[in-house]
């Protein structure tokens, strides 16, 4: 694939005509035609601002590829700038939405701790449940919409960058294992104990631990958020083509159950 025919499919997948493009390069609608039509090529400044517009690398732009014999490839272009960026949001991202989850699970600490005055617990209560509602709200006001693409279209990345993160993967994966595991046995732990109590097996022995069991609990879920959705980060990227079924899949039975009501 040349240039042009790059150029032409990045500007339709953006949605840009040709004047927009224009605009936004600081250029005339004529010269946008005249690269399209492989008879121009911009200059190295407009290069860069063509590769920032679209979130591609220079190297994209200026490599011939040859397109799959027998079917044209569609989907959104990641380029291996745009999916670092992306894990690294995912990074980011879960690191709050774990923090969040994690406070508001530690906002029970204060009424075990602190039964006798319901002054200082209710205090403590809401101090943490507000804490955590305001870092789950920042993470959904930090939203990148940029990113959302990704979870909706097939995607289409280098080969030899997915290799790449497919490597990186499988060195992770018995990391991301070992610790949603660690993060299960956590959380089943500490929710044995009220469950043995609330059953009465226990016959109150648990319940001086009650606090240790909430933390315990709080770490666990929040372990178990993060290395799950960095896990699912690379997945997404790794194995688009399963995700996009999986999509597509779910769509079909919505339809088909609509059609048989």
């Amino acid at each position: 694939m040349s240039f042009s025919e790059k150029l032409l499919r990045l500007r339709k997948e953006k949605g840009y005509s040709q004047e927009a493009l224009a605009e936004k390069l600081c250029t005339t609608r004529q010269a946008v035609s005249k690269w399209e039509n492989g008879q121009g090529f911009p200059e190295t400044e407009k290069l860069l601002m063509i590769g920032n517009l679209f979130e591609v690398s220079i190297d994209y732009l200026l490599k011939e590829t040859e397109e799959k014999s027998g079917r044209e490839e569609r989907g959104y272009y990641v380029s291996q700038e745009m999916a670092e960026g992306y894990l690294s949001y995912q990074q980011k991202l879960s690191n709050r939405i774990a923090t969040g989850v994690c406070l508001l699970i530690l906002a029970c600490l204060p009424y075990l701790m602190f039964r006798q005055e319901p002054v200082v617990y209710s205090f403590l209560i809401i101090l943490l449940a507000a804490a955590g509602i305001v870092v789950l709200v920042s993470a959904i006001l930090r939203d990148e919409e940029r990113y959302h693409v990704l979870q909706k279209e097939a995607l289409i990345l280098d080969q030899s960058y997915v290799k790449q993160l497919a490597e990186r993967l499988n060195r992770l994966k018995r990391k991301y294992a070992a610790v949603i595991i660690v993060g299960a046995g956590m959380v089943a732990t500490g929710g044995m104990a009220f469950f043995l109590e609330k059953k009465g097996i226990a016959e109150g022995a648990l319940i001086p631990y009650y606090p240790v069991c909430v933390v315990l609990i709080a770490i666990g879920a929040y372990v178990i958020i993060r290395a799950s959705t960095l896990w699912s980060s690379y997945d997404l990227l790794i194995y688009n083509e399963k995700h996009v079924n999986r999509r597509n899949a779910g769509f079909w039975k919505k339809i088909r159950k609509k059609l048989a009501d």
